[in-house]
């Protein structure tokens, strides 16, 4: 089992600050994250695939 991301492993992935999270978070942007308890996790794969539709919307 792969484990969840943290938004630290998030923000590395991105190369964005980790703020920069969680302002997209109050916004609705970004990749979808849970929160468990007082922490918010990601699955990998739903960051992935967000960057990845990215492309997408760039044409």
């Amino acid at each position: 089992m792969d484990r969840l991301w943290t938004v630290e492993d998030v923000a590395k992935y991105l190369g964005v600050p980790v703020k920069t999270l969680y302002v997209w978070r109050t916004t609705g942007y970004g990749p979808k994250g849970r929160r468990v308890g007082k922490y918010v996790r990601y699955k990998p794969e739903d960051v992935i695939a967000w960057f990845e539709a990215l492309d997408d919307h760039a044409a």
